[in-house]
């Protein structure tokens, strides 16, 4: 289901992850930086931001425990879920972005497969599904 503001097309293609260090481009849509620090040696500029969500972050408690080892991955996805769960203004507010067009979620984390976007990624695309089913 779409809105008269909505932009049509799965959710899965507009809502992107991307390391804050890769070189920027126009295909990015909204590039909105997701962590709590601000990355080292990046500058503002080369950034080139829409916007900074410190608000949707991990908390520097969970942050600090997961330390990025793959091995507490499983456990850090569950924490980090029932944080997010406290956030419904922001996420609401990133999931507008994304209706209205590319939503790329921004992080620094070396990791590409186990960071904090591949997580709010998911819970994203699934707050999608459950409002375009009617099951908010």
């Amino acid at each position: 289901m779409t809105t008269k503001h909505s932009v049509p097309g799965d959710p899965a293609e507009r809502i992107r992850i991307k390391r804050i260090y890769e070189t920027a481009g126009s295909e990015d849509g909204h590039r909105i930086l997701i962590d709590r620090l601000w990355p080292r040696g990046m500058s503002k500029e080369h950034a080139r931001l829409d916007g900074w969500e410190k608000g949707v972050a991990p908390s520097d408690d969970l942050r600090k425990w997961f330390q990025h080892k793959s091995e507490r991955w499983a456990e850090f996805q569950e924490r980090y879920r029932a944080e997010l769960k406290e956030k419904d203004s922001e996420l609401d507010a990133l999931a507008a972005i994304a209706r209205s067009g590319t939503l790329t979620l921004l992080y620094g984390a070396a990791d590409e497969e186990h960071n904090n976007a591949v997580v709010l990624r998911e819970v994203l695309l699934e707050r999608e599904k459950q409002r375009d089913t009617g099951n908010e």
